[in-house]
């Protein structure tokens, strides 16, 4: 049997790179999908791709950072596919380059707004339809910057990720005792075309996979198996964790 067979997913920044990826398998294990994003047409496609493999799926246009958003995205999930079993909030940003003391508040806002408040606005509008099915897993995508730190200038990074590790621990611990997990994933430096074009760019290729003992970057298929572990029965013991994907870069 698939392992989200039955199940219901709606995974936020679900148009490109991991988010896409695991929309991707999720379908492939079962799951009917909604993909919520704020780019239109990457997420129309995502969702064609689902439906010429035979799966079922829909697009929300979403703003994590707009409660309004998060909630509609929840709204037509349920709407379309008559509850939620499971949730990857997974829609972030990435911003580096400036120290602390030259950071400036609007740069800051817009990390922590997407970041770290767009998972607890997804997450308020997921848990009490959870709550109805009787039950669920939410996977938040963290990172290994939560658990770490770097002098590249990231500070409004390093503390979003690193809190939603700890927003995920006490969501986890409200919810335990009503069938709901909560975990997030931690992965290092991931090959998406993100990543790719900034290594590029900076010439920081061989640096970057320094930093990982295995030696090499992450896929994307790699980070995905790892949430769909956390989305499943296969992780029923596991709530409250920061699962780390990362080569080995958190231990080095």
């Amino acid at each position: 049997m698939r392992k989200l067979q039955e199940k219901t997913a709606l995974v936020t920044g679900g148009s490109s790179g991991i988010g896409r990826t695991t929309a991707l398998l999720f379908a492939k294990e079962g799951a009917q999908v909604a993909i919520a994003s704020r780019r239109q047409q990457e997420g129309m496609d995502v969702v064609e791709e689902i439906r010429q493999a035979g799966g079922e799926a829909i697009f929300v246009k979403t703003d994590v950072s707009i409660a309004d958003d998060c909630a509609n995205a929840v709204a037509q999930t349920v709407r379309a596919f008559g509850k939620l079993d499971v949730a990857f909030n997974n829609a972030g940003v990435e911003v580096f380059g400036k120290p602390v003391a030259e950071m400036d508040e609007a740069t800051w806002d817009f990390v922590v707004d997407i970041n770290l408040k767009g998972i607890f606005l997804s997450m308020k509008h997921e848990l009490p339809e959870m709550l109805k099915a009787g039950g669920g897993s939410i996977v938040n995508m963290s990172s290994t910057y939560g658990l770490v730190a770097s002098s590249f200038g990231g500070c409004g990074y390093h503390a979003s990720k690193a809190g939603i590790i700890g927003l995920t621990k006490a969501a986890a611990l409200e919810y335990a005792s009503q069938g709901i997990r909560v975990n997030s994933v931690c992965p290092a430096f991931v090959a998406t075309a993100m990543v790719e074009k900034f290594l590029q760019e900076t010439d920081m290729t061989e640096q970057i996979k320094r930093f990982h003992p295995i030696g090499r970057l992450g896929t994307e298929s790699e980070i995905a198996q790892a949430v769909l572990f956390l989305a499943s029965s296969d992780a029923s013991f596991m709530t409250g964790a920061a699962l780390s994907v990362d080569g080995g870069m958190a231990a080095a």
